[in-house]
């Protein structure tokens, strides 16, 4: 359907400017190679004009889908928010690579990430020491001085005639090396196959330990691998779960699973870590040196050659034009070499990439002794009803920065957010009360006073316990949805008018829980209603401000773009995730479900004995899933069902919620204390004071760096927050 299309990108194949890649709302994506670069802008002009997407700051224009790698990297707004820590570096590498053609549709143009360690034989890993970092300054070829000698050698004795000098034959990104990566897990494992005769490689090349494919790219002169995303997200690459026999070493050890390093008990540990060690100071430091070399101006030309950084000629753009190539023979060898030696990807800079600006300079305050207040602000609302939905929608170039707050009789309040210089001069926030009538709206707010009062114990469904998953926020703070009415729908209503703009049906029965995925500020989003007839149906939220589905033209009956079933019980907990293409939902008495957005039940998440019978669900854009369960007790689950971690807390939970990278958890309960948690493994990282009532609501601002909670008293309660300096106290050593 054109009505999923969201971006689109042009694309090289086989170094030649005829490909298109197309992605869509579901979050797959898909690549057409077509024959000449002049079809490729009749179907980008024949399709939605979405551009590249909303993610990089850039219009939604058909021209910006044509634009080069290198206008694309200059218009962005990318490299300013990494400057400033807005984004990771995992995600503005990933941008880097998705700008200059890098994609997971072709092997011969993955995308590619550095090596970032180099000690992987310690029985502990202390991240404070540069020994233990690469030298991001260097080619991979260039690390081992012996080996860079080798190779510069090898450019200054070139004989060859029919070819420029390289240093190396061989790239740090084949199809080769992306299927060597991932020759344990489908489909990677038939593509193997696919060209390898349906066999796997020869036992001793196979990758079976990460030490020993570090030690290999610093002594073989035929290997100057990098790494691939996967290496900083992906535990299962390295686990030889399908059973694949592949052989026996010279050394008789069989290969089976990937040997990890004596510091990393577990496949998780080792992508934790490496996660780590990539978001670390040492790298965020030195990888401006890194984007120079792979995509920028020590890429080509002098740079490159001082730099020990020149591949084979034919992995560089515009240095063949298979058109020109009129012997059928000549062209069919000459896209077999492209295909096998890797492909550069394009050019975006030819003067150096800016460094990254140093969290001392961004957060003083981090590395300061004196630590910040830990309350902000409490704010006291006239009704003592609890609040149990606090949405901290709070990006500057919103039209209304606010925390939205919903009581648990529904009356709600859009409190406004203002930058302002904050606790001992550091950047700050406060808010104020912008709406809070009571306002008078339809079916919202139970107000008892004024001529124009308004009941809703006519339709709200009695039985019904009000939680926080009971509303959703958009994005923008426009809109609040509201579920638990009789007449077995959910409801829109406008956070400005506090009229009722759409009625939303679908269930059989009353709906129970509402959850949306994060989406960019205007933007669409899914939305995921739970009902008590066990289903779940999945909407898609417009940016025109209105829940549509398949009948896009008659928004007054929208249909659900997906229907989810597996439970048997009411539905009470979900949560969406529209950056992996999943939703998790728990049932009154258990079990929790993994779907995916177009209705495939794809797993159970089983947790231990007495963990039956799940409340809250939290879910991070990195695959990590928190479920808390009755009196106390939490789960950490990967996304593809495998049980972490496990703990008991002597607390009632009524909110919880991961941070944006999903390495900490924060929890309250009725026991007034906020808590912070390694998620990882649920240790303890901080306590704050307790507060004179119970938690029932949370939310981070868009920074992370405050915390909003509800509270039972009716008031909210702002935190000073700050993950990196417990990532610094307690996450150096592993």
């Amino acid at each position: 359907m054109f009505s999923e299309i969201r971006a689109v990108f042009s694309r090289r194949y086989l170094l030649q400017n005829t490909a298109m890649e197309v992605f869509m709302a579901n979050r797959t994506s898909v690549m057409f190679n077509f024959p000449d670069q002049a079809t490729v802008k009749k179907v980008v002009y024949s399709l939605p004009r979405v551009g590249v997407g909303t993610s990089y700051g850039l219009p939604q224009a058909r021209r910006i889908s044509m634009a080069t790698p290198r206008q694309l990297f200059k218009s962005s707004n990318m490299t300013q928010r990494w400057q400033r820590r807005e984004i990771s570096n995992f995600e503005y590498l990933m941008f880097l690579n998705t700008i200059t053609g890098r994609t997971y549709n072709d092997l011969n143009q993955y995308p590619v990430f550095p090596w970032v360690l180099t000690n992987y034989d310690s029985e502990e890993l202390d991240l404070t020491l540069p020994g233990n970092f690469r030298d991001l300054s260097k080619p991979i070829g260039a690390l081992n001085p012996k080996r860079a000698a080798f190779y510069a050698d090898h450019y200054e004795t070139w004989e060859d005639d029919q070819a420029p000098p390289c240093h190396y034959n061989s790239h740090y990104s084949t199809a080769a090396s992306t299927l060597h990566w991932l020759v344990r897990i489908e489909p990677f494992t038939t593509f193997l196959f696919g060209t390898n005769n349906d066999k796997f490689d020869h036992p001793d090349r196979t990758f079976s330990a990460i030490a020993r494919s570090w030690r290999n790219c610093q002594r073989d002169t035929s290997d100057v691998k990098e790494l691939i995303p996967e290496f900083y997200y992906l535990p299962e690459m390295f686990v030889n779960s399908n059973g694949y026999h592949l052989g026996m070493r010279e050394d008789r050890t069989m290969v089976y699973d990937v040997d990890l390093p004596a510091w990393a008990k577990k496949p998780e540990d080792l992508v934790r870590i490496n996660r780590m060690a990539l978001e670390s100071e040492f790298v965020s430091c030195q990888l401006h040196q890194w984007i120079d070399l792979i995509f920028g101006y020590k890429q080509r030309g002098p740079e490159a050659v001082r730099a020990l950084n020149v591949f084979h000629y034919l992995t560089y753009e515009n240095s063949v034009k298979l058109d020109s190539i009129t012997d059928p023979l000549l062209r069919e060898a000459t896209e077999a070499q492209i295909q096998s030696i890797g492909q550069t990807p394009s050019q975006l800079l030819i003067e150096p990439h800016p460094p990254r600006s140093s969290a001392m300079h961004l957060s003083p305050l981090m590395f300061k002794d004196q630590m910040q207040q830990d309350v902000i602000m409490v704010l006291k609302f006239p009704s003592n009803s609890p609040v149990t939905h606090v949405a901290a929608n709070t990006l500057p170039h919103l039209t209304i920065p606010a925390v939205v707050t919903v009581t648990c009789s529904r009356v709600f309040a859009v409190n406004r957010w203002h930058n302002t210089v904050g606790l001992r001069g550091a950047p700050g926030y406060s808010l104020e009360q912008a709406h809070h009538l009571p306002i008078e709206m339809d079916s919202l707010v139970a107000n008892n006073t004024g001529s124009n009062k308004r009941q809703i114990t006519d339709l709200v469904d009695q039985s019904i316990q009000i939680t926080t998953h009971c509303f959703v926020v958009t994005a923008d703070n426009r809109y609040i949805l509201v579920c638990g009415f009789w007449d077995k729908s959910f409801r829109v209503y406008s956070s400005e008018t506090g009229k009722l703009t759409q009625i939303v049906f679908g269930h059989w029965d009353v709906v129970t829980c509402l959850a949306r995925s994060e989406s960019y500020i205007g933007g669409d989003c899914y939305i995921v209603s739970g009902s008590r007839d066990a289903t779940l149906l999945l909407w898609y939220w417009s940016g025109r401000h209105h829940i549509i589905g398949d009948n896009p033209n008659n928004s007054d009956y929208p249909a659900p773009r997906a229907v989810l079933t597996g439970h048997d019980q009411e539905v009470v907990c979900v949560a969406v995730c529209a950056e992996l293409g999943l939703v998790i939902s728990g049932a009154k008495e258990g079990p929790c479900l993994v779907h995916s957005i177009t209705g495939d039940l794809l797993r159970a998440l089983e947790g231990p004995e007495y963990y039956q019978c799940p409340r809250l669900i939290s879910v991070s854009s990195e695959g990590h899933c928190i479920i808390y369960y009755e009196r106390g007790r939490f789960c950490n689950f990967s996304i593809n069902g495998k049980l972490l971690a496990q703990m008991e807390v002597n607390d009632s939970t009524r909110a919880i919620l991961l941070s944006s990278d999903g390495h900490n958890l924060v929890t309250g309960g009725d026991n007034g204390v906020v808590e912070v948690w390694q998620a990882c493994d649920f240790k303890q990282l901080y306590v704050y004071p307790g507060c004179d009532a119970g938690v029932r609501a949370m939310d981070l601002s868009h920074d992370q760096r405050t915390l909003i909670t509800g509270m039972a008293s009716g008031s909210i309660v702002a935190f000073n927050i700050d993950f990196n300096r417990w990532h610094y106290e307690h996450q150096n050593r592993y």
